[in-house]
Parts: C-alpha cells; structure tokens; sequence
C-alpha cells in the first residue's frame, strides 16, 4: 500500500508540475507561431507590393517615351496591355504548377523575373523592346496571387487568416497608390531610364529575402480525394466555381466603372467642382482601404461561415445603396465626399470574408488553380466596363453610371449567394465519402 500510495504520489506530482508548466509552454509556442506568421506576411507582402507597384510605374513614363521613340499615344498603351493579359492569363496555369510542385520556386523565380524585366526596360533602344519586357514581367506578375494564397493557407492559422488576407490586399493596394507619385519623383532626379532600373533592382533584396526566409513558407495542405487532382475542365465548368467567378468579376465592374467615371458624374450631373468631386473620388479609395484591414479583423472573430456571408450580403449591399444613392438623389459635394467614403469602406470590407469565403470552398490542395482562375476575373471586370460606362455618358446618360454600378453590385450579391449555396451543398454530399 505504501509503494502505491507513493507511486500515486509522484503521478500526481507529475501531473501539477505539467499543469503548472504547460500555461508557459503553450504561450512560448504561441509566440513563436506569431513570430513565424509575421515572417511569412511580410515575405509575401513584399513581392504583393511590387507586383501592383510595377504595373503603374510605367504610365508616369509615356510622355517622355512617345517624344524618345516617336510613336503614338495608342501605341504607349500596349506596355501596359500586354503586361495585365499576361497577369491574368497566366494565372490560371500557373496555379495547376503551384498545386502541383509547391508555390515557394514559383514565387522566387516570379519575382525574379519580374523585377529584372523592369530593370531590363532601362537599356531598351526602341518602344517594342519595353513592350516584350511587359509581357515577360506580366508573366512573372502571373505568379503572385495562386502562390501568395497557397502559401497563406498553409502558413497562417485559421484564426488569424482573415488578418492575413487583408495584409496582402491593403500592401497590393499601396503599391498601386505609390507608384505614379514615386516614379515621376525619381524621373526628376535620374531620369527614366536610371528610375527603371532602380525600380526593378529592388525586387532582389525581395528574392534573396524570400530564399533565406522560405523555411516558414510553408505550402497548403495537400489531400488526395478518390476523384484524384481537379483538371482544367473541371475547374472552369465547376458550377460553384463559375459562381464566384461572376460574384468577383461583377464586384471589380462597379468598382472600376466608380473609379473610372464618378469624377465627371459628379462634375456634369451633380455641378460638383472638379476639386471636391476628385476628393470623393480619393474618399472612395481611401475608405475601401480601410475597409479591407477592417474586414480581416472581422472575418477572424465570425464564429461561422453562416456568419461570413452575412458579413458580405451587408456590406456589398450598404456600398450598392450608398453609390445608388449618390447617383439618383441631389447631393452636395460635401455628402458626396461623406457617402462614397462609406460605400468605399463597406465595399473594401467585404474583400477579405470573401477571400476567406473563396478558400474555404476550394477542394483541398487546389488553392494555387482556385485562386489563379478567379483571380482573373478582378482584371477582366476592370477592363470591361469604362468603355460601355464612357459611351453612356458620351450620349448624354452619365446619370446612369453609378445607377448600373449599384445594379451591378447586387448581381455580385446573387452570384455570391448562389455560390455560398452550392459550397455548401458539396461539402454535404463529400462528408459522408469522406
């Protein structure tokens, strides 16, 4: 008995002495992991910076290349053309080579390539050796949103997804923002040539930072299903899938046809002076994003995806009500200010759920080809709708612009739903196979 009650007795020990430990043992861990999550967003959130700042430092060029190369104002636009089909294009086959082999030597030699080919600009002789350089740094560019997706579902915690998401989002957003005003400083100072140069050179400080620090890169969960990896076919005529498609692309329409036009809705229609009308429009860009910060702090506390959607549905809607609004009722300039402030703020917040939203339906181990096919459809919405919207406004309809975006954003809202839907009518038919 005495053995026993001995040997009871260091069990016992043993057990409140690993209570008494365990609290600083899970906290160590967790902060380690946090310190790890951070490495991997700021790894990832460099080479999203450069991918959205390279494409608009090139427009702050084309007054001093059409007078260099002699061509045309039509012709400048091509650098930037063949760069983003090249981005978007690609998108799609890169993310089948991201499942497949992993997204770390992608994203290193997407980022290589990239970089050096804006550097390669700089010693150009003539306006077709820039347009082929665009397209080979939009191949480049290609990589970066199935990579960047795979590498944050495998790296980051669930609870702490959303915060990542809207990280990649908010630092792809400031690179479009700092761009122009970067570049023509540099052009001041060193001319266009050593501006390219310099500019392209900053991507390897990222790709040597990446090879060093790709030990916390770590690849999404891979997961064989009985049905084997998704093809090609069956990406692109998955109905879920193409439901998403639609929710983005129609989302991107009404935020590029805002962006494109709400300037001189609010100048012809409103008589709102140029000034206050160009505030609105840098309200609107600004709350959208705040929105997207904002929105990864709130995808991380839903406690459901029931809770996601809903997030979505309120938002998209609040921005659709708010631009309609703007577009049908007599605002002054200042409440136009206000207002697209807010429908900007709402719109950005829904991104992040939505990207979440987006992961959450991709089969295991398909994010790379999920992320890549719908990815292309924030381009193509953004490429489709300022002509159609311009020629409304030639023909003396410019009322209507920011009407057709809030009909645009619920249409968003219905294909989100349906896809929401179908998600989650899949799931219940694969858990029981499962």
């Amino acid at each position: 008995g005495g053995w026993g009650s001995r040997a009871a007795m260091r069990v016992a020990g043993r057990g409140i002495a690993a209570a008494l430990i365990d609290p600083f043992t899970c906290g160590a861990h967790h902060e380690l992991m946090i310190q790890r999550e951070t490495r991997v967003n700021i790894l990832i959130s460099m080479g999203h910076f450069l991918s959205h700042f390279y494409f608009l430092a090139l427009p702050p060029m084309f007054v001093v290349w059409q007078r260099e190369f002699g061509i045309s104002f039509a012709e400048l636009g091509l650098a930037v053309v063949a760069m983003s089909i090249m981005s978007a294009g690609l998108q799609t086959p890169l993310g089948f080579l991201v499942d497949r082999f992993g997204a770390r030597p992608f994203l290193i030699g997407g980022t290589l390539i990239m970089s050096l080919a804006i550097a390669g600009m700089s010693f150009a002789t003539s306006y077709w050796q820039i347009v082929a350089l665009a397209t080979l740094s939009g191949t480049g560019n290609a990589v970066f949103h199935p990579a960047d997706y795979a590498i944050l579902s495998g790296s980051i915690a669930k609870e702490r997804i959303g915060k990542a998401f809207a990280l990649h989002s908010f630092v792809g957003n400031v690179g479009f923002a700092l761009a122009p005003p970067v570049a023509a400083a540099l052009m001041l100072v060193m001319g266009w040539r050593g501006t390219l140069l310099l500019l392209g050179l900053l991507g390897l400080p990222v790709v040597l930072a990446v090879i060093l620090q790709s030990s916390v890169l770590a690849d999404q969960v891979k997961r064989e299903t009985k049905h084997g990896r998704m093809t090609l076919s069956q990406l692109v005529l998955d109905r879920t899938l193409i439901l998403f498609f639609m929710f983005y692309l129609l989302g991107s329409m009404a935020g590029s046809g805002v962006q494109a036009w709400l300037i001189t809705v609010l100048h012809q229609v409103k008589g709102i002076e140029l000034a206050i009308a160009s505030t609105a429009l840098t309200a609107y860009m600004a709350g959208s994003a705040i929105g997207v910060l904002v929105g990864g702090w709130a995808t991380d506390r839903a406690k459901s995806s029931r809770h996601l959607s809903a997030f979505v549905i309120a938002l998209t809607g609040i921005s659709a009500l708010t631009t309609l609004l703007v577009g049908v009722t007599p605002v002054g300039g200042v409440v136009a200010v206000a207002m697209m402030f807010c429908s900007g703020l709402a719109l950005g917040g829904s991104r992040t759920p939505r990207d979440v939203m987006l992961k959450d339906a991709a089969p295991p181990g398909e994010i790379g080809k999920v992320f890549g096919f719908i990815s292309a459809a924030l381009p193509l919405g953004s490429a489709i709708v300022p002509v159609p919207f311009g020629f409304l406004i030639d023909h003396g309809h410019a009322n209507l612009v920011l009407i057709f975006a809030a009909i645009l954003l619920a249409g968003s809202l219905f294909c989100m739903g349906s896809a929401k839907a179908s998600a989650s009518s899949k799931q219940e038919l694969a858990a029981p196979a499962e």
